[in-house]
């Protein structure tokens, strides 16, 4: 591994308010602890991230999502933390919208701040769920068949026609307003659902898509993390495998294994040579068994939550792949670890909960490799108790919630329909209870 520079400082950039997102914490420990100095912009500056022994200062997002004030608060920052006015810092978005707005401004960014070339028309390409539909079936990538209802009845007209379950997505879910309880992803499983959905969308602030859901199953989902280079060539990238995910079967990497997948690794890579893309990227791809085709699912134009469990025996993430390129720094070899895993262990916790017999081993030929949890760290170990502190809360305001909504409801309607005395608890309405 050559020497970073660590003159130049990271800034950390997030701006949803989910204080759970360990990837900002991944991303502060990996450059902290070759001794870069990070700063962060996140939801608190008292939240698990601020509290890492490697975040020097923290600051609270903007209170508004505009570039214009992110722009002006990241150059107040870096007049802040660097001793000359021609100092850089590199910026590092952990989200969508973060990674948007950096790049409309970074025109008026350059000089200062340091970010990949590319422009928002180029990232808009893949992280809107409509436009990357498009992009697939341009370049020929396999991809879930997608429509665009533009009313009520031809939604649930197309969800028929798709068959249910549906998997509904809105085009942008950066745009979802804090509160409003949609989320960036749901499967509809009635035609009814799809009516109910589709009437928020005015409350979503932008297209509602719906998909052929594409069935769920072991071995079936992965994913590549890699980071292209101002040359553009990927200079790091590998494939993983989901094997816990939360909500179950459709939701976040809980628990991922660092495993060869050459034909996912090859649609990557194409993918990143015919966009021209430059910077970190996340993609996700799903197993067609009937078809034996991947399927593109969703491209996220920054760092990934779990791209630390692509760090190879040096170190190498694309996090620190990104901060060597920026500053003039060859970026050595990634050399693959497989086996590695890499555990979220809230999210773990429940997925167990939801599917506690399933089990995954790694693949043929391939040993266990050293794993890495993405809030607990010996060396860094109050996030993780800052952050279990606050899941425990935010859990039981779920459960609170959700009793209070049942008892509103009253009694059901037919007595005799309820199980006996002896009927068991099931987990899966505890899950349930949890998502809500």
């Amino acid at each position: 591994m050559p020497p970073f520079d660590t003159r130049v400082p990271a800034v950390l950039v997030r701006l949803d308010r989910n204080p759970f997102h360990h990837g900002t914490l991944g991303a502060a420990r990996s450059l902290g602890r070759v001794g870069i100095p990070v700063h962060a912009v996140v939801e608190s500056a008292d939240g698990p991230v601020a509290r890492s022994r490697y975040v020097r200062s923290a600051r609270a997002r903007p209170g508004s999502t505009a570039s214009t004030e992110l722009a002006g608060l990241l150059l107040r920052i870096a007049g802040e933390i660097t001793d000359s006015p021609s100092d850089p810092v590199l910026a590092v978005p952990l989200d969508d919208i973060t990674a948007l707005a950096l790049a409309r401004r970074r025109t008026e960014l350059a000089g200062r701040v340091l970010l990949p070339e590319q422009t928002e028309e180029q990232l808009l390409k893949v992280a809107d769920k409509a436009a990357l539909a498009a992009t697939c079936a341009g370049l020929g990538l396999p991809h879930p068949r997608t429509e665009l209802p533009s009313g009520a009845d031809e939604a649930a007209a197309m969800a028929w026609s798709l068959g249910l379950p549906v998997v509904a997505k809105w085009s942008r879910p950066w745009l979802l307003p804090a509160g409003s309880g949609l989320r960036s992803t749901t499967i509809l499983r009635s035609l009814a659902e799809v009516r109910e959905l589709y009437a928020r969308t005015p409350q979503a602030g932008s297209r509602l898509l719906l998909q052929e859901l594409l069935p769920p199953g072991r071995d079936l989902d992965w994913f590549f993390h890699g980071y292209a280079d101002t040359a553009g060539r990927c200079a790091a990238g590998a494939t993983g495998r989901k094997e816990r995910s939360w909500p179950d079967g459709a939701g976040l990497t809980a628990v991922g294994r660092w495993t060869p997948n050459p034909e996912v690794d090859r649609i990557a890579r194409g993918l990143l040579d015919a966009l021209g893309y430059r910077g970190v990227c996340d993609l996700d791809f799903r197993l067609d068994r009937a078809t034996g085709a991947y399927h593109l699912l969703d491209f996220n134009p920054r760092p990934g939550a779990q791209f630390r469990l692509f760090a190879d025996a040096d170190g190498l993430d694309v996090v620190r792949a990104l901060h060597l390129d920026l500053t003039g720094r060859p970026v050595p070899p990634h050399l693959p670890a497989y086996g590695r895993r890499f555990v979220v262990e809230n999210y773990a916790a429940l997925s167990l909960l939801a599917s506690p017999r399933r089990r995954y081993a790694p693949e043929p030929g391939t040993a266990r490799g050293p794993g890495e949890r993405a809030w607990f760290a010996a060396d860094d170990p109050l996030p993780a108790l800052v952050m279990g502190r606050a899941w425990l809360a935010h859990l039981l305001r779920k459960a609170l919630v959700a009793v209070r909504r049942r008892l509103a409801a009253g009694p059901p309607r037919h007595p005799a329909a309820l199980p006996g005395p002896s009927a068991p608890a099931s987990s899966s309405r505890l899950t349930r209870l949890i998502r809500r």
